[in-house]
C-alpha cells in the first residue's frame, strides 16, 4: 500500500459517527473510479462517540488528534499521511466523482492547489441561499477554498506552514492566500473548481439560527482576531443534538 499512494485524504472528525458512512463511501467509490493509488485518513478530534471504530469499518487508517482545533486535527491528518498530494475533506461533505477527477487532474497538471464553489442540500432560509451565493461569489474572485475541500501538493503545504494552529476558524482561507503567494512564485496556480461544486451539509443553517449566523460572520469580517479564540469562534465547535439527515441528503447529491 504505501507504494502506490499517490494521494491522501484527511478528514477531520469529531463526533461524526452518523455522518462518516456515507463520506467515506463516497470517497472510496470517487477515488476507485479515478484510478489514483489513494489512502483516508480519519482524524479522531476528540471524539466521544464511536467515530474511530466507524471510520475503521469503513476502510480508513485512524489517527488521533486530543486537542479539539480543526486546523490541528487537519495538519496531524496531513504529517500522518503517505501521499505526494493531500485532499482535506469535511465529514459531511460529499465530492462527486466528477469533481475528485478534476481535482486530480488540476494536481497532475502542476497547480499547488485549490477548492472549489459550494452546494448545500438544504436552505431552510433565503438568508442562508444569499450567503452561498456571496461566499461562492467570493471563492472565485479572491481564489479562495471552503474548507470543506481543499486539495494542494504537500509540497506546497509544508513550504507554506500546512493550516496556521494560531486560528480555531478560517485556517483555510489564510492557506489559500499562502498558496496562492507560494503558486505564483513557483509557477504553480491555485485554482477553485466552477463546475462541478462541492456538495456538503447545511446542518449549521439547522443548528443555529440566522441571527447567530451573520453575528458570527459580522466578528469575523470586522475583528479578524477573534477567529484566534475558539471560544469566541463557537459556532465551528458548538453542535446540536438534533439530528439532520444529511447521510440521506448527502446520497442524493451525488
Amino acid at each position: 500500500m504505501t507504494v502506490d499512494v499517490r494521494l491522501s485524504v484527511v478528514v477531520p472528525a469529531h463526533d461524526e459517527a452518523e455522518e462518516l458512512p456515507a463520506t467515506l463511501a463516497g470517497l472510496h467509490a470517487g477515488l476507485v473510479a479515478a484510478g489514483v493509488g489513494y489512502e483516508i485518513l480519519v482524524v479522531d478530534n476528540a471524539s466521544t462517540d464511536e467515530t474511530a471504530g466507524v471510520a475503521v469499518e469503513a476502510g480508513a487508517r485512524v489517527v488521533h488528534e486530543p486537542y479539539r482545533q480543526i486546523s490541528r486535527a487537519r495538519n496531524t491528518g496531513a504529517a500522518e499521511g503517505l501521499g505526494e498530494w493531500l485532499l482535506f475533506v469535511d465529514a459531511d461533505t460529499w465530492p462527486s466523482r466528477a469533481l475528485l477527477e478534476t481535482a486530480l487532474r488540476l494536481l497532475d497538471e502542476g497547480a499547488c492547489g485549490g477548492g472549489a464553489i459550494v452546494a448545500m442540500d438544504a436552505l431552510p432560509n433565503r438568508v442562508y441561499r444569499w450567503g452561498v451565493v456571496a461566499w461562492n461569489r467570493l471563492a472565485r474572485w479572491m481564489d479562495l477554498a471552503a474548507g470543506c475541500f481543499v486539495f494542494v501538493r504537500r509540497d506546497a503545504f509544508e513550504a507554506v506552514g500546512g493550516f496556521d494552529t494560531r486560528y480555531f476558524a478560517g485556517d483555510e482561507v489564510i492557506l489559500s492566500r499562502r498558496l496562492r503567494r507560494w503558486g505564483r512564485m513557483h509557477g504553480r496556480p491555485f485554482v477553485v473548481i466552477d463546475d462541478p461544486p462541492v456538495a456538503t451539509s447545511s446542518r449549521k443553517a439547522e443548528w443555529f439560527s440566522p441571527a447567530q449566523h451573520l453575528l458570527t460572520m459580522l466578528m469575523v469580517v470586522l475583528c479578524p482576531p477573534v477567529m484566534r479564540s475558539r471560544r469566541l469562534m463557537w459556532f465551528w465547535y458548538r453542535r446540536s443534538g438534533r439530528k439532520c439527515g444529511s447521510r440521506e441528503r448527502g446520497e442524493n447529491l451525488r
